[in-house]
């Protein structure tokens, strides 16, 4: 179940910081409502995946999935970001990094 609390903190997490432009390009209290709520959630369910797993797995599984993840979506759906293969490597390789802390812990 741990796992599945720092999956959710890290879904809020990309939640969170996609709120950050949204916020940025159009000042509604909609986005601010929206981005505290996602930055709030993924630190308790961030809280509740540490009770159990060790903090440096959780902390660099956390942030893998939202930095790979707000990456991905300013590719695919929101910003329109250059889709090269470099970048898609490199988000590749993060993933894979948390997957092996997940493989390991």
């Amino acid at each position: 179940m741990n796992w599945i609390f720092l999956i959710l903190a890290g879904v809020f997490e990309m939640i969170g910081v996609l709120m950050i432009n949204k916020l940025h390009k159009d000042r509604n209290f909609l986005f601010i409502f929206y981005l505290l709520g996602g930055f709030g959630l993924s630190f308790f369910f961030l809280n509740l995946a540490m009770e159990a797993l060790p903090m440096g797995t959780a902390y660099a599984v956390w942030t893998g999935i939202g930095a790979s993840g707000g990456a991905i979506l300013g590719m695919i759906i929101f910003y329109g970001e250059p889709r090269n293969t470099a970048r898609i490597l490199f988000i590749a390789m993060v993933l894979g990094s948390a997957v092996g802390l997940k493989l390991v812990s």
